[in-house]
């Protein structure tokens, strides 16, 4: 039975690789920190063409990476790659590797966000540029990371899709629910190589795509008052990345705060 106690730094020696982090109010950004302060070597992806294309904007990735070397006492390496693109999760899982020497974490979080509807304007082209982006790259991180031989820790992103309706977000609901109905099924296949695999659904979190009536309605379902904060999920996904969380594989957690729906 191994001793009580905490080691300050539980990741060290080890490589995470965080998708989707390319801004400081994000749950990757967040996340990339958390990673780094517990002495992981961390590879920040992003990808600020999509940002751009939202009403929120782009960040500057610059300050991104700084945000997260700033916390670290391993290096940070970082890089775009549109994962929309057939090949390019095992491209970037290769660059991880070529600037890391390894890989042992990947949190998928990328998403495809802002470009979505109710059924009626469902086109075959919305569909499946959400699959492409949100479940079929995850899938294809997840096979490139484990092409490497494991053992690791595996996160998906998933959402509030099986908690509730998510209305005028079809394909997005239905790309995140393929996310979490096969994470069980990818849990089993790599757990003899080390692996495990969980998904976790943030819940509403403060991200900036939110304000007035809206967010003043939606902190008022939350116990506390407020919204998630990108810290909230980040600390479930780090504490996953962990020996703590050896023994648990192949669950959907929600960190929700108690959110009212």
């Amino acid at each position: 039975m191994p001793e009580p106690g905490r080691d300050p730094f539980p990741l060290r020696g080890r490589v995470a690789l965080v998708t989707g982090a390319s801004r400081r109010a994000g749950i990757g950004y967040a996340t990339c920190r958390l990673l780094a302060a517990y002495g992981a070597s961390v590879y920040v992806h992003h990808y600020s063409p999509h940002d751009a294309a939202q009403p929120w904007g782009a960040d500057d990735v610059a300050a991104v990476v700084d945000g997260v070397r700033e916390v670290a006492s391993a290096p940070v390496a970082h890089g775009s790659a549109d994962l929309a693109a057939a090949e390019g999760p095992a491209a970037l899982v290769d660059a991880v590797v070529a600037e890391l020497g390894g890989l042992d974490i990947v949190v998928c979080n990328q998403a495809l966000s802002g470009s979505d509807g109710p059924l009626s304007s469902q086109t075959a082209a919305m569909l499946d540029a959400h699959w492409a982006v949100n479940a079929r790259a995850s899938i294809l991180l997840a096979r490139s990371f484990a092409a490497l031989g494991g053992p690791g820790r595996l996160v998906f992103m998933t959402s509030g899709q099986n908690q509730g309706p998510m209305p005028d977000e079809v394909a997005y609901a239905a790309s995140k629910g393929a996310l979490w109905s096969i994470t069980a099924t990818l849990a089993d296949e790599l757990a003899d190589q080390g692996i495990t695999v969980n998904s976790v659904n943030p819940g509403p979190v403060d991200t900036g795509y939110a304000s007035g009536e809206t967010k003043a309605e939606v902190a008022a379902r939350f116990p506390a008052g407020r919204w998630g904060e990108p810290d909230d999920p980040a600390r479930l996904i780090a504490w996953l990345a962990t020996d703590e969380a050896r023994w648990i594989t192949g669950q959907v957690l929600n960190t929700e705060g108690g959110f009212r729906r």
